[in-house]
């Protein structure tokens, strides 16, 4: 599997464009900004994005490539991120630290998803915000991105399940055109989450 983003990440062009997403663009300037968390963040439009707004961002993801391309981009608007090549098994961070996660389009096979969410729900501190949007089961027969395994697509049930000891969860699924780079391109079938643990 990083033989495939380390792939997808190599051109010059940015594979999901170099703007944020519009999600995090909408919820991430609500909060007071403090430390955030962005796991599976490719090649680093929506860290650089926090780190612009004073956001103290770490960020992880698989790809040495990914790595490479954000570090690039954030040269590119004069600010710094702290990025690790690692994966959700093996990302080991200090619990209750994270003030926000933003979790985009981070899908993962579906006998990890539970587990791996948990995981990560942990760093995030009492009162911590979490941002969530992914592709719906929906999206399986579409082609404007997303995996083409129905097990990696979200269910808002399963999430809300995963998020279960969050004082505040709302979840939102929804039709939106996608303008995200090369991959996310065209009307996609999402799932928006919002939660306060």
């Amino acid at each position: 599997m990083n033989n495939f983003w380390n792939n997808r990440y190599s051109a010059t062009e940015y594979a999901y464009g170099e703007a944020p997403n519009d999600f995090v663009k909408k919820e991430l300037p609500k909060l007071q900004p403090g430390k955030v968390l962005f796991p599976a963040e490719g090649e680093g439009r929506n860290a650089v994005f926090a780190a612009t707004l004073g956001w103290d961002v770490t960020a992880f993801d698989p790809s040495s490539e990914g790595k490479r391309k954000a570090l690039l981009l954030a040269d590119k608007h004069n600010t710094s991120i702290r990025y690790q090549v690692t994966d959700y098994e093996n990302a080991e961070f200090e619990k209750e630290y994270f003030d926000c996660i933003c979790l985009t389009y981070a899908h993962m096979p579906e006998n990890m998803r539970n587990k791996v969410h948990q995981k990560l729900a942990s760093y995030l501190k009492p009162g911590g915000t979490l941002i969530l949007e992914g592709f719906s089961k929906e999206q399986i027969n579409r082609n404007t991105g997303g995996p083409k395994d129905i097990g990696f697509l979200f269910d808002e049930k399963e999430l809300k399940n995963d998020f279960i000891n969050f004082c505040s969860l709302t979840t939102h699924k929804t039709d939106i055109e996608l303008d995200e780079g090369l991959y996310h391109s065209g009307i996609a079938s999402i799932i928006r989450l919002k939660g306060i643990k």
